[in-house]
């Protein structure tokens, strides 16, 4: 079959052609969104899961929703080496610039410009050498501290006001929130908190990964009251046959039923590795149907790609003494697994573990799903570390 019209998409949020089994999740977006609007208390959403479930498409999706109902959007991806004031401050001035060239003189607008401009001395930012300046004069004592759990509530208000009073509301989207540090994720709580006690139009969705309810509830206590943290999971057998079947029914092209629930043994529903494979027996089928013998092809070209640009990119991070620990876990087979099985595997203490452990959990490739016991962020990398380490000759 054509590849040109390969309905297929694998790729690092890479919109899927059909979206399916999240419609819970958009319609507790859709219901945030409109009361939000009409100044009613609503939790902001923290959507959490592994890697692979689709969390960045949902959270694309989401983006796309808030402008249909009338939102300014803020989208951005925290890192492990930046700050979380440099990567807000280009956005929110972008977006206070924008309201800014509105009809009219609008006071809170420019007092939100004087607010942004005082954090920006405050956290003197610089981007290339070259400072991000704002011609205005700054609001002394307003956002200019650099304690960022005060500066940030002060500068978040202030945006609020400033959209309020421009008739619209602002929707902020930040993927990848565990990379925040402790201080950055509790100021950002403590900022979407004082806009919830003002009802400012201003609202927070993010993704991380299932770390993301502890790391809040650590940083401020009464997380669980401002936010909701929807479980992004695999797909059930029925989504995952929609979401091959649909597209291909599009271009006229069918999958029998037993190569659907080979796809689904193999993927274990994992939204990013059913895009590979449907991407690949597409590319492999002479017609349609798409059989049972076509998977079973298409397997031998999909797992080199998922192990070279999915799995190693990971791997490839990953010190020795890590990459030992990986690999005795993955030894334990899939799910969550205790610290002590893994030092008895490596035939040391399981207090010498501890601070590869963090090593991993700040690095994001596993997480504590219950007291004691740990799992990986990455679905089905301990069939990778298997073939990556095949004789268990540990490194």
């Amino acid at each position: 079959m054509d590849p040109i019209h390969n309905p297929f998409s694998p790729g690092a949020g890479s919109p899927p052609p059909e979206l399916v089994g999240r419609d819970p999740d958009l319609e507790q977006a859709r219901i945030l969104l409109g009361r939000i609007k009409l100044k009613r208390s609503e939790k902001s959403l923290l959507l959490t899961g592994l890697r692979g479930v689709g969390k960045t498409v949902l959270l694309k999706e989401i983006e796309s929703l808030s402008k249909k109902n009338g939102y300014r959007t803020i989208f951005i991806e925290a890192h492990e080496n930046k700050r979380l004031g440099p990567l807000l401050i280009p956005y929110l001035r972008a977006l206070l610039f924008d309201l800014d060239r509105q009809a009219g003189v609008n006071d809170k607008v420019k007092r939100a410009l004087a607010v942004l401009r005082s954090f920006i001395g405050a956290v003197k930012l610089t981007v290339h050498d070259v400072s991000i300046g704002i011609d205005i004069e700054p609001e002394k004592g307003s956002a200019d501290s650099g304690d960022l759990e005060i500066d940030l509530p002060s500068l978040f208000v202030a945006i609020g006001e400033a959209a309020e009073a421009r008739k619209c509301a602002v929707a902020l989207l930040i993927d990848e929130l565990q990379y925040l540090s402790p201080k950055e994720l509790g100021a950002l709580i403590m900022a979407m908190h004082k806009v919830q006690q003002y009802q400012l139009p201003l609202v927070l969705f993010a993704a991380g990964l299932p770390t993301l309810p502890g790391l809040a509830g650590e940083a401020k206590s009464y997380s669980e009251r401002l936010f909701s943290f929807p479980d992004i999971g695999a797909l059930s057998s029925r989504d995952a046959a929609r979401a091959l079947e649909e597209p291909a029914q599009a271009a006229g092209v069918a999958f029998d039923p037993e190569a659907l629930e080979e796809i689904y043994r193999l993927t274990k529903g994992y939204p990013y590795f059913i895009q590979e494979w449907g991407y690949q027996v597409w590319n492999l089928a002479p017609g349609s149907p798409i059989t049972l013998q076509i998977v079973q092809d298409a397997t031998a070209e999909v797992m080199p790609r998922l192990d070279e640009n999915f799995f190693r990119v990971r791997f490839d991070r990953l010190t020795p003494s890590e990459k030992n620990f990986l690999r005795a876990m993955a030894e334990l087979g899939p799910g969550a697994h205790r610290i002590g099985e893994v030092a008895d595997i490596l035939k040391i203490k399981a207090t010498s573990l501890s601070p590869v452990r963090s090593d991993l959990i700040k690095k994001g490739m596993i997480y504590s799903p219950s007291y004691g016991e740990i799992a990986f962020t990455v679905p089905l990398f301990d069939e990778f570390m298997i073939r990556a380490i095949p004789d268990c000759s540990l490194v």
